[in-house]
């Protein structure tokens, strides 16, 4: 990675990769490819590239981030149903110490009562839900714009 070019690590995790099939009715007709093509237009335009990764398997999604941590400027993260179970994800987001955004296509709070919580938020710098494909495109601003203002909080305080 140079500074020139940072890379973003898009990460996935449980039954992502059935969107487009699974609940349409609140995750929409998109599918994992569209975002993952969405994210990497995104980026490019903003002189950044895209390492894409999901899997079901907890272990897995912690590998993947512990494994590229070096090589990435930031992670944007939809840990799924991961999000509100997994100590041991939200230990790996914050062990890589580099920036994350979380994103949920639907409002986590506005559904089911378990979803409202997420433990990987607080070791994140910034929350996008309900948004459906859109958050993505946001998130992918957020994290640059956090990754060139050298890790100062996004809202531009000191």
């Amino acid at each position: 990675m140079t500074s020139s070019s940072p890379t973003i690590l898009l990460v996935h995790g449980p039954n992502l990769n059935l969107l487009g099939e699974r609940k349409p009715e609140v995750y929409g007709t998109t599918t994992l490819l569209d975002i993952e093509a969405d994210v990497a237009a995104a980026a490019n335009e903003l002189g950044a590239s895209v390492l894409c990764f999901q899997s079901n398997h907890e272990g897995a999604l912690i590998d993947f981030l512990h494994e590229h941590r070096k090589l990435a400027a930031g992670v944007i993260i939809n840990a799924g149903a991961f999000t509100h179970t997994s100590v041991a994800l939200r230990d790996a987001i914050e062990a890589i110490e580099i920036p994350v955004v979380e994103v949920h296509i639907s409002n986590t709070h506005a559904r089911e009562g378990f979803r409202h919580v997420s433990l990987i938020a607080p070791v994140c710098t910034g929350q996008i839900a309900g948004l459906g494909r859109a958050g993505y495109g946001a998130a992918v601003r957020l994290l640059l714009k956090h990754i060139t203002a050298g890790k100062r909080p996004v809202d531009g305080t000191p």
